[in-house]
């Protein structure tokens, strides 16, 4: 029989409940998994066949790591002269309608070859539906039409996304279109797979009852994060057998937003009167004073399962609350800190993460690590300096410090579209490495200009007359703002315009266009306004803003650097030493939230960010903020007058100042100088 002794109680009495609905509340850092797995492991040990029971998740990820973990607990049979390890089916949502409709789809009159159609795939089909469709933006847009179709699918009871009469219908036919289409072409996309799954199963009894029969013990992981379809499925596998178990929190319930209905397990009763309930509140990550704090601040919601998360950790250290002047100094203080205690007291950058609301606050925390020289990666999106705007802006400006940067000027030549095509800069390319000179300096040689046609030697000619036109100002001796020069420049070349012309959405050619002058907020600095040259100041800020190949392309660098993430992205992620930005009205809870009613998710997202950290935990605030270059007034969370005070210590500016030595230097940077050098 399977080994239960590493279990605690209330994990063995999950695991040993094998029979009827049973809902594990699984608080944060309880052990899930291994309850998860072991319960699989014991239903086999108990005689059901491994193909008897199913158990879903959300990501691939999460489910071969049960799968895994399964395989270890199972012992395997001899099958002649091979030992066989017989498995569970553990898969995703989507993943397991995959199996059940390539069985039973051409019920449906699909063939069972079906394909599955990827993003760009789709947008190709909408394009050719709404390339008649004018008047409404919403309707003829096909990223934004996609958005609507899959919103309209994922809300169970198929709700009308658009809310006019004439929109509706439109969209009614644009949607009948587009899955004739679709089907047409014997696919399917993304959403329908579960949707086709519950007409199956609604159309073709037989086919509902064979995967009752197969799917005989049902498990679902992450069930407060499931919608409408999601339960409609696993409600017709399992309503007859009652063979049920879900594990979930909804303490952590953070994707309302993208359909995501916690009242699936708050309300369970509703549909298995019988559910057993097992909480699990023993932590194994974090510290006594991180839990209680994050305990504090939870029971303000009024709708949930009460649950009080403990620890045998210890009290650790008390959670640090900052104060900031605005988020240039949080974002500096918090890389000295991360610094200073990799220098100081050995920790590495891999056990420390910032957490933040929304992908917007990175720009300044990366701007600071980059200059501490602390190595980051950012997850759950795409790094600023990533962006297309920010490195078509970076070209611009290298381009304009040296013409002789080929990488730079073959990004920019063309952006925007001045009749400097691909072939005629790939002639120049070759041109260049012939005379063995710089693509730049060919654009001025007569012989090369000769051979071709007059209208694009003129666009060559104007480009490069272009370039020593913005170039001027960087030598002229009066002082000279590097923000006003870069807006003049991007308006001289017409990139705002450009941005605004060629992103579908006008709200996403505004935002890259926030990002430009978001960056171009920093480019002056006060203490080299006086006493250096345009170009050597832009020098100075390319050179601090520029990545360190070396040191930042690592293919180990999540091992290595500190994690940026948002809140969004962490659940199921923790590290020793967490930093979460930004705790100030506005941000979080969000705006919207007042609006949208959404206060409780909002706390329950801040309630998933505490529950991250395992030993230390720092949260800071702004008086006030950088909003696209405006300075604009922040005021602390509200949520912060919800943690319990005993378990907070305020930092003192004196405390949070870096300690210097004679030589100016802080002592951090002091320390890493002697360490490592």
């Amino acid at each position: 029989m399977l080994n239960l002794a590493s279990l605690n109680p209330q994990q063995r009495e999950a695991v040993e409940s094998l029979h009827g609905p049973v809902l594990i509340l699984a608080g944060a850092g309880t052990g899930k998994t291994r309850v998860i797995t072991f319960r699989m492991a014991n239903l086999m040990a108990h005689g059901v066949s491994a193909q008897n029971i199913l158990g879903v998740t959300f990501t691939n990820k999460a489910a071969r790591e049960m799968l895994a973990r399964v395989s270890t607990l199972i012992p395997s049979k001899k099958s002649g002269s091979r030992e066989k390890v017989e498995k569970p089916t553990i898969c995703t949502f989507h993943s397991l309608c995959v199996r059940i409709l390539r069985r039973h789809i051409e019920l449906l009159g699909y063939k069972n070859n079906f394909v599955i159609y990827d993003q760009s795939e789709q947008l190709s089909a909408v394009k050719k539906i709404v390339s008649h469709i004018s008047g409404n933006k919403e309707l003829s847009d096909p990223s934004a039409l996609l958005g609507l179709i899959s919103r309209y699918k994922n809300s169970g009871e198929l709700r009308m996304p658009v809310t006019d009469a004439g929109a509706s219908r439109i969209f009614l036919s644009i949607l009948n279109r587009y899955q004739s289409a679709l089907k047409a072409c014997n696919a399917v996309d993304f959403d329908d797979l579960i949707l086709l799954t519950l007409r199956l199963f609604k159309e073709h009894p037989s086919a509902l009852e064979a995967c009752r029969n197969l799917y005989q013990f049902v498990m679902v992981d992450e069930y407060q994060d499931t919608n409408s379809s999601q339960f409609n499925l696993v409600h017709d596998l399992t309503k007859v057998h009652q063979n049920f178990c879900v594990v979930g929190d909804d303490d952590q319930s953070i994707y309302g937003w993208r359909g995501a209905e916690i009242a699936n397990l708050l309300e369970l009763e509703k549909y298995y009167p019988t559910v057993k309930v097992i909480k699990l509140e023993q932590n194994y990550r974090s510290t006594t004073t991180i839990l209680s704090t994050a305990n504090s601040l939870i029971k303000n919601n009024a709708r949930r399962r009460v649950k009080n998360l403990w620890s045998k950790n210890g009290d650790g250290s008390k959670v640090i609350l900052h104060t900031f002047t605005d988020d240039e100094d949080e974002a500096k203080t918090i890389a000295e800190e991360i610094e200073f205690a990799r220098i100081a007291h050995r920790i590495p950058w891999a056990d420390q993460a910032i957490l933040f609301r929304t992908n917007l606050q990175s720009r300044p925390i990366e701007t600071a690590l980059r200059k501490t020289g602390v190595r980051y990666h950012l997850i759950g999106g795409q790094s600023f300096f990533d962006k297309r705007e920010i490195k078509d802006f970076m070209a611009y400006l290298k381009v304009l410090i040296n013409p002789e940067d080929d990488i730079s000027l073959l990004r920019i030549a063309n952006v925007p579209a001045r009749g400097l095509s691909d072939v005629t800069m790939e002639r120049l390319l070759v041109a260049s490495q012939e005379r063995k000179c710089a693509v730049y300096a060919v654009m001025k040689h007569s012989d090369v200009l000769g051979e071709m046609l007059p209208k694009t030697r003129e666009n060559v000619l104007g480009f490069a007359a272009m370039i020593e036109e913005l170039r001027a100002p960087l030598s002229a001796p009066e002082p000279l703002s590097l923000k006003t020069w870069a807006q003049n420049l991007l308006e001289r070349v017409g990139y705002f315009e450009d941005l605004r012309r060629s992103e579908k959405a006008a709200e996403a050619g505004e935002n890259r266009i926030k990002n430009l002058r978001e960056l171009m907020e920093t480019m002056d600095s006060e203490e080299e306004g006086s006493r250096m040259g345009g170009a050597e100041r832009l020098q100075n800020f390319l050179e601090t803003i520029s990545l360190d190949n070396d040191r930042f392309s690592d293919k180990d660098v999540e091992r290595q650097a500190v994690t940026l993430i948002t809140m969004h992205s962490c659940k199921g992620l923790e590290f020793p030493h967490v930093y979460v930005v930004g705790i100030e009205e506005g941000l979080l809870p969000h705006a919207r939230s007042k609006v949208e009613g959404t206060l409780d998710e909002e706390r329950r997202l801040f309630y998933v960010a505490i529950t991250r950290a395992m030993k230390t935990l720092t949260l800071s605030h702004c008086e006030g903020r950088r909003k696209y270059g405006q300075s604009v007034p922040a005021h602390p969370s509200q949520f912060l007058k919800e943690l319990a005070p005993e378990f907070i210590e305020h930092a003192s500016v004196q405390q949070r100042k870096p300690v210097t030595v004679n030589t100016g230097k802080s002592l951090f940077a002091a320390m890493r100088q002697a360490t490592e050098g």
